[in-house]
């Protein structure tokens, strides 16, 4: 088997409802990128990655010239054994981990569909019948996100993520995890997210005031020394985030002490090989994990929740259905949510095919 074409679509994903978090960062219409690899067996494989402007070192215009420059690498290749494959174009290509990412994701796909198999069972094998879902809730009025955090919970979720810090008011984001926590009752988690946008002595504040709730706090600074003396001064448990974006990372978290749980994101490690690889890094430290990414649609969703379904329950924190955050979805047959959590498709491969009349003609085909 060999790749014999790349084809690349950009796709505007426009989310519900607009996210506001720290320091200005906003998203709301934003490109995806979808990737299909064809073969000369007729057999194709998908991948997404969608970067959120301001937020990671990553670019959505920056996808199409990365794959291009590893096109010759890729095209006449065998796709199957996805990891030998991305060593070579790490070689190749230094760094760009997230356009990366759509490529890994692509492969994969394909080893799934050659193997006739779901993708969770290549990860590790199906450990969980399905996930819990985190609700995540866009940094307005206290009041309204509490309003949110209902509603969510009434749709069966128990995990909520609060966005902090959009209007520069520390004691404003007391006020919104006080309200969150008081709307959704004793028992959900629940915890308050500055998306590094925070300083050292506004967190220890924010945390201090509530320390008397049960809620953990989410990557409150830049760096993770930052985040280990917030986890310090506050008592309060901490999850990494954008910190946490490989092995080093990982391990300087857990030697800090602030890394309670951690969002393996696939765009930031590089795809599922990579993010499989800091997965079983975790399970070994005992840290909680969210399996997700930074955005996205149906593609990417999948290959998240196959990555989750191959994770023991004792690390499963959470999963992301970022599909349901936006629109337009891309593939008819992508899961959704049902009360509170979601399973992975159990088609071979990823078990999604995106609409190709939706897509219609690729922006750049290398062949």
């Amino acid at each position: 088997m060999k790749l014999i074409r790349l084809s690349l679509w950009h796709v505007p994903l426009t989310a519900h409802d607009t996210y506001y978090m720290a320091d200005g960062k906003t998203c709301d219409t934003t490109p995806t990128v979808v990737l299909r690899l064809d073969t000369d067996t007729g057999l194709s494989g998908w991948g997404e990655v969608c970067p959120i402007p301001h937020y990671l070192p990553a670019y959505a215009a920056g996808v199409a010239p990365a794959i291009t420059d590893m096109a010759p690498l890729l095209l006449g290749a065998d796709p199957t054994g996805p990891e030998a494959l991305m060593a070579r174009l790490d070689q190749h290509l230094q760094g760009h981990v997230y356009a990366k990412s759509a490529l890994d994701i692509a492969l994969w796909d394909l080893t799934g569909k050659v193997a006739n198999l779901p993708l969770y069972a290549l990860l590790g094998g199906r450990a969980v019948p399905d996930m819990p879902l985190y609700h995540s809730i866009t940094c307005v009025a206290p009041d309204e996100m509490a309003r949110m955090a209902r509603n969510a919970q009434a749709q069966g979720m128990t995990q909520f993520q609060v966005k902090l810090g959009a209007d520069d008011d520390w004691q404003a984001d007391v006020e919104r995890l006080t309200q969150v926590r008081a709307a959704v009752g004793s028992g959900p988690l629940v915890y308050g997210d500055w998306n590094c946008g925070a300083d050292r002595l506004t967190a220890t504040r924010v945390g201090r005031a509530v320390a008397h709730l049960d809620v953990m706090l989410e990557q409150p600074c830049a760096t993770i020394p930052e985040c280990a003396a917030v986890r310090a001064a506050t008592g309060l448990a901490m999850k990494l985030d954008e910190n946490a974006h490989d092995i080093p990372s990982l391990l300087e978290g857990q030697a800090l002490g602030c890394m309670d749980a951690v969002a393996l994101k696939l765009s930031k490690f590089g795809g599922l090989s990579a993010t499989r690889r800091a997965r079983d890094l975790c399970l070994t430290l005992g840290t909680q994990m969210c399996i997700e990414d930074t955005w996205g649609s149906d593609i990417t969703t999948a290959a998240v929740l196959h990555l989750a379904a191959a994770t023991p329950a004792r690390g499963l924190m959470n999963a992301c259905d970022l599909s349901h955050y936006v629109g337009p979805r891309l593939a008819p047959d992508a899961p959704t949510r049902q009360n509170g959590r979601i399973a992975p498709p159990n088609g071979p491969g990823l078990g999604v095919t995106p609409d190709p009349d939706f897509l219609g003609h690729p922006d750049l085909v290398l062949d």
